[in-house]
């Protein structure tokens, strides 16, 4: 059977050029009533909790249910399984590093020039994954799925875009495709992991990319 296309992102046209995205959500709730959002929340800053004081290892759905003072069943009702939870828990990780790339300052944030966000948005996404690499890895056991969740089609949207706004030339898309798989948090987290190389290492390594998808924009 042939898989339905994504929907398209939230996105406009703005006046000087540029293109305005909207924040991707888990795409899979409904508009929630305010106190089943506010539920919601608790429930997810109990998990966030408990990530941090003993990892993903340390997320059950009973532990959730005990930090947030609800039954198990609250849980239960509300995320489906610890497999939604996790993605319920990364998409509010995403959220809030979406509003950074997308409202933020600069230079990673939309009032700096093109290539400035280019060249800040691989650094702040490998530091964003290396911080919560174990819900990244823990979340991510379906690998077609990841590349059609909203997130992921945010960050290609956003990539392709700023692709384009340097003047790159070739097929920005999947040039964007390209430059997010230097991102997968799978591999973030082996080659910091297991092989031991440092952050700044990957940053240079990202810049490298960039100056060269783009050289052909920045030749006078």
């Amino acid at each position: 059977m042939t898989a339905s296309p994504s929907p398209p992102l939230d996105s406009r046209d703005l006046p000087d050029g540029r293109t305005e995205l909207g924040l991707a959500s888990n795409g899979e709730q409904p508009q929630l009533r305010a106190d089943a959002a506010r539920n919601r929340a608790r429930l997810l800053e109990a998990a966030a909790g408990l990530v941090a004081e003993g990892g993903v290892a340390n997320l059950t759905m009973e532990a959730v249910a005990a930090a947030a003072k609800v039954g198990k069943g609250t849980v239960f009702r509300r995320f489906g399984d610890r497999f939604g939870l996790l993605q319920a828990l990364l998409a509010h990780r995403e959220e809030q590093f979406q509003a950074a790339f997308m409202a933020g300052p600069p230079p990673l944030g939309p009032d700096a020039p093109a290539m400035e966000r280019l060249r800040a948005f691989g650094p702040a996404v490998i530091r964003h994954e290396h911080a919560h690499d174990d819900l990244y890895v823990a979340a991510r056991t379906d690998a077609a799925r990841n590349y059609t969740v909203p997130a992921h089609r945010l960050r290609l949207t956003h990539v392709a875009m700023l692709l384009r706004q340097t003047g790159a030339g070739g097929d920005t898309e999947l040039l964007a495709q390209s430059l997010l798989s230097y991102l997968d948090p799978a591999l973030v987290h082996h080659l910091l992991t297991r092989s031991g190389m440092p952050l700044e290492r990957l940053e240079a390594g990202w810049y490298d990319l960039v100056a060269r998808l783009t050289a052909a924009a920045q030749t006078p």
